[in-house]
This record gives C-alpha cells, structure tokens and sequence, in this order.
C-alpha cells in the first residue's frame, strides 16, 4: 500500500519528471517505508540522471550497506566525495569521507 506521502510526490514527479528533490523525497519515503526496492530505484535514477546531486550518495551508499552489497556502497561514497570536492560541499565531503572510511573498515575506534 502506497502511503499518502508517497501518491503526493509521485504526482509532483509526474508534473515535474526532472526535478532531483523530488525524486530524492520520493526515495527517501519509500526507504521510510521500508520499500527498499522502490528507494533503491530512485537513488539509482537520481545518480544517473542527476550526478551532481550530492546527497544521494550517501543514502544511496547507505542503503547498498544495509543491503549487503559493500563493494557497491564504496564505490558510491568515493563517487560522492569527487562531486562534493567538485561542488566545494565540505560538508557533504565529511560526512561521505567518514562513512567511506567505516566501510574499509578504518573506523577511528580500531586505531588502539
């Protein structure tokens, strides 16, 4: 059953098929969800039809990790942290390097 939320932005993406933040929300309410399939597919369109778009990469990285699917959520934080180089996103930057680096397993905590 498709949530309230979800029929609404599904409608603002079928007047506005282009637009990244809706399809950034529509993903995010599906992982909410616990559709992950459905999220999965739109992080996915999101980074192919819209690279620059820096917040999909970690969701989307995020997801592959709980999916089980590790070297594929490598390759997209290492992707996100060249657009948010190219993008001047310090921010995004951190939070991507971060969870990049748990996913090599380089946590700070096993540096005893």
């Amino acid at each position: 059953m498709t949530s309230p939320r979800i029929q609404q932005l599904i409608e603002f993406l079928n007047d506005n098929p282009n637009d990244p933040f809706l399809l950034y929300a529509l993903a995010t309410e599906y992982l909410k969800a616990g559709q992950t399939a459905d999220a999965l597919r739109y992080y996915e369109r999101l980074r192919t039809d819209h690279p620059d778009y820096v917040g999909t990469y970690y969701h989307l990285g995020r997801l592959y990790e709980s999916l089980g699917e590790r070297d594929n959520a490598i390759a997209t934080y290492r992707q996100g942290m060249e657009v948010a180089q190219q993008k001047r996103d310090r921010h995004a930057l951190s939070e991507l390097q971060a969870v990049y680096q748990s996913a090599l397993g380089l946590d700070e905590d096993d540096e005893d």
